[in-house]
């Protein structure tokens, strides 16, 4: 099995119709679209006047999942859906949880996809911003599961099921060299939120880490392969020749 893939996060609302036009032909050769979070301008706690432009902008590259960063989400009901207003695609926090127990979770936490000859399994985990363990959790809609512990459920349910397992992270380089170290069973992690720039991916045990910077500096193309890992670089989003 073999899959091409297109990589961006930690836009921080530079994905305009200037990157959006350097990304869409590179997005018409991969297999499959994926970004890392902190998509959209506004701050994390400051409330959105009106939808982002860029959610549109994502959907339009087709993007099959991103995960939530910091500046994505907020600790109220109302505020979170202002800020995911206009976002159409399947985004994945399979980390984050409503603080009512017998409220469903603001957003699915993984999705199997058939491409490249087979089924590729993705979950969504990102940096907890309120947990059980802090005071301020009464104020919060919201509560944060630990996201490697997460993904320890997800890949046991997972594996079985697919080709190839993706964790989509917005937890920072360390965590995710923590997670493939401690979490057996990912073929990749594609991650944001430490703005890590690394040219071309990171063997961790049996997983490749893939970062892309932030500010719409990078995209990262890779080719997976079944049995032989990931091959690939970053392509500058911000040079208008892309080269």
């Amino acid at each position: 099995m073999i899959l091409s893939l297109l990589h961006t996060g930690d836009f921080h609302g530079r994905l305009d119709a200037a990157r959006f036009a350097r990304l869409d032909p590179w997005r018409a050769q991969c297999d499959l679209y994926f970004d890392s979070g902190d998509l959209i301008a506004t701050g994390n706690l400051a409330v959105p006047l009106r939808p982002d432009p860029a959610w549109p902008l994502l959907a339009r590259l087709r993007c099959d999942a991103s995960v939530p960063g910091n500046r994505d989400v907020h600790v109220l009901r109302g505020v979170l859906d202002a800020k995911m207003a206009g976002s159409s695609h399947p985004i994945l926090c399979a980390n984050l949880r409503d603080s009512d127990p017998d409220r469903p979770a603001p957003l699915p936490g993984s999705r199997i996809i058939e491409a490249g000859g087979g089924r590729v399994g993705v979950f969504g985990v990102m940096v907890p911003m309120v947990t059980e363990r802090m005071a301020t959790k009464v104020a919060s809609a919201y509560l944060w599961d630990s996201p490697v512990e997460t993904a320890r459920r997800l890949v046991e349910e997972l594996r079985p099921n697919v080709d190839c397992l993706i964790a989509l992270t917005h937890i920072g380089v360390k965590q995710d060299i923590a997670l493939a170290e401690t979490v057996p069973g990912l073929d990749l992690i594609l991650g944001g939120h430490s703005h890590t720039v690394l040219d071309s991916p990171v063997r961790v045990g049996d997983a490749w880490i893939c970062h892309t910077g932030s500010h719409g500096r990078f995209a990262g193309r890779y080719r997976w392969q079944s049995g032989r890992g990931v091959e690939g670089r970053l392509l500058p989003l911000d040079r208008p020749d892309g080269l």
